[in-house]
């Protein structure tokens, strides 16, 4: 009997938008501090797509870095699975224009929702696919838009997240590593810590609940807080122990970027330092979805990942869900930032509907502190409110 064939990362890259907005920019929105913001979370600044970015765009720039890294053609992919809480509209699939922006004709593409454990639960569908013999070659992303998605009189929730994408190809091989353990939970209980009210057939979407900002993301932060610090450090622990391994094992954690205290927290529940974290959240914010597999890319790039490695990516997000997978790392690392730089973002674009006619996605409050002297720049006059767009649209180069 032959042996079960594996899953391996054999590609692997992301993409951030040009635009930066830091803790200072955020003093001018809200009642709070770069102190502040700084030490209860560790971020410094995190990226604001331009107005003519979506989160297909994005996902198709990161998409196709990671099949660069590969050494594929597009076409090589059997499957797209994007994983995302802010796809480019209730339907079709974020993962059906991605399949168009990257130029794949054959692949089956589908997102997945769960929220910011997202790539995490779609890299272990890629697994089972792959390892089932139902792909050879799977695109796996995590790509959020979340800036259009925040309140900005809350400053609980808009100092915290970002936009950006991170992907990965799942491929098959007959050598050992790849996946060794992996673990996914979900715990419904926490359903309403951290949601979305209104958009969905539970509430529709309406006048009555713009007005009353039923569109932005809410959350209960001490709950979501005591959550996340007692199941990453549980979820990451089942993955590597399944896999045959103690945390002493493992070279890397690439945990969910959300907190530094959090991780903090997961290091120390491991008994762990903190230089097996990796962490970037300084630079990004929580990026959801797209958390790990931008921390992932950098991990890799900068060195902190080579072959033989043991590395678990773990993460948690609304459902309440978490999952983890613990990997042996067997691709070359050089290969990443040629991979990084064989895209350019000005050459992806996402088909625009022909008959439609998009507003002004920026949120108002965002814009204000964007046209400001000082502000981040932005070029707000990508997408107009009653003009039309461009049916295709490019992303801006980092």
């Amino acid at each position: 009997m032959s042996a079960p064939r594996a899953a391996h990362i054999t590609g692997w890259g992301h993409y951030a938008p040009e635009q930066i907005l830091t803790n200072k920019d955020l003093e001018k929105l809200v009642d709070t501090t770069d102190e502040w913001i700084v030490s209860r979370t560790g971020m410094r600044e995190r990226h604001v797509a331009a107005a003519h970015e979506t989160t297909a765009s994005m996902a198709a720039v990161a998409g196709l870095r990671a099949i660069a890294t590969a050494g594929l053609a597009p076409d090589d992919i059997d499957l797209i699975l994007v994983a995302t809480l802010t796809p480019d509209y209730p339907m079709p699939s974020t993962a059906a224009l991605v399949k168009e922006a990257i130029g794949n004709t054959r692949a089956a593409a589908m997102d997945v929702a769960a929220a910011c454990s997202g790539f995490v639960y779609a890299y272990a569908t890629a697994h089972a696919y792959v390892t089932s013999g139902l792909a050879s070659n799977v695109l796996v992303i995590g790509a959020e838009l979340l800036t259009r998605f925040l309140d900005y009189t809350d400053r609980n929730t808009c100092i915290l997240f970002g936009d950006g994408a991170g992907a990965v190809v799942v491929s098959a091989s007959d050598a050992p590593g790849g996946a060794l353990g992996i673990e996914l939970t979900t715990e419904p209980q926490g359903a309403y810590m951290i949601w979305l009210p209104s958009g969905g057939s539970r509430s529709p979407s309406s006048g009555e609940t713009v007005a009353r900002n039923e569109h932005f993301i809410r959350m209960e932060g001490r709950e979501t807080y005591r959550f996340a610090t007692r199941t990453l450090a549980s979820t990451a622990l089942a993955s590597v122990r399944k896999a045959g391994l103690q945390p002493s094992d493992i070279d890397l954690f690439i945990p969910h970027q959300a907190n530094i205290r959090i991780i903090e927290a997961v290091a120390k529940g491991l008994d762990l330092p903190m230089d097996k974290m990796f962490v970037n959240l300084d630079r990004y914010g929580n990026t959801s979805a797209a958390s790990v597999p931008i921390a992932l890319a950098e991990a890799v790039n900068s060195g902190r990942i080579k072959p033989g490695d043991r590395i678990v990516m773990v993460a948690f997000g609304a459902g309440f869900t978490s999952g983890a997978i613990t990997l042996e790392w067997t691709a070359d690392p050089a290969r990443g930032l040629a991979g990084e730089a064989a895209v350019n973002p000005n050459d992806v674009h996402v088909r625009a509907p022909v008959d439609w006619d998009s507003v002004d996605p920026i949120p108002a409050a965002l814009a204000e502190l964007m046209r400001r002297p000082g502000g981040p720049s932005v070029p707000l006059d990508d997408v107009i409110p009653d003009e039309p767009r461009p049916a295709t649209a490019g992303a801006t180069q980092t």
